[in-house]
């Protein structure tokens, strides 16, 4: 969410809110307006023939979405999912009239920090390294270092992912009737559920 406060004089100054999680010793942060949720790991139904980084998709109360591993898009070390490890639904195209619902996978997740734009460094430069394309931008937290991710840009090839992947599962005619008919309000899709 982004907001305005007003400081001295008067000034206007916009600031943003950010969900902060983290990926090994990295800490990072993602708007707040585009989260939905943060659930538990639960099971993930994978679907063959996909990047290394799409894990799969899950069924959140009646509803598919496919879940990522940012771990894997960031070409970072895997390592057996902990105790605090968590999905968070996210929410793309906020101005579309079909907005598109994928879950990341996080080690843990922090705690929600705001932000005024003053605050926010551009990102560093890493000689041209992939992942810096999706950093939003740097903060200093308590002497911490929090990178800001530009969810649009991390999640544009998948902004169709989740019927990309309902395309590829062994019932998926069921599956995207059900779906398409969950739209409706209709019914639900049958794939294992996490509350």
């Amino acid at each position: 969410m982004t907001t305005t406060h007003s400081s001295v004089k008067g000034h206007e100054t916009k600031s943003t809110r950010f969900l902060t999680f983290t990926l090994g010793q990295e800490s990072y942060g993602l708007p707040v307006l585009h989260v939905r949720e943060i659930i538990r790991i639960c099971p993930i139904t994978p679907v063959p023939n996909m990047p290394p980084h799409v894990r799969g998709v899950i069924n959140l109360r009646g509803t598919v979405i496919a879940v990522l591993d940012l771990r894997a898009k960031f070409s970072m070390t895997p390592v057996p999912a902990g105790e605090r490890a968590c999905i968070i639904v996210l929410q793309l195209g906020l101005t579309s009239t079909r907005p598109t619902l994928i879950g990341i996978i996080g080690d843990a997740v922090d705690e929600v920090i705001q932000l005024a734009d003053s605050e926010i460094e551009p990102c560093p430069d890493f000689g041209g390294a992939t992942a810096s394309q999706y950093i939003l931008g740097v903060a200093t937290v308590r002497d911490g270092v929090k990178t800001l991710l530009e969810i649009e840009k991390i999640f544009a090839e998948e902004g169709a992912i989740t019927w990309q992947l309902l395309e590829r599962l062994p019932v998926n005619q069921e599956i995207r009737s059900k779906a398409f008919l969950k739209e409706e309000g209709r019914v639900s899709s049958k794939l294992p559920s996490s509350s």
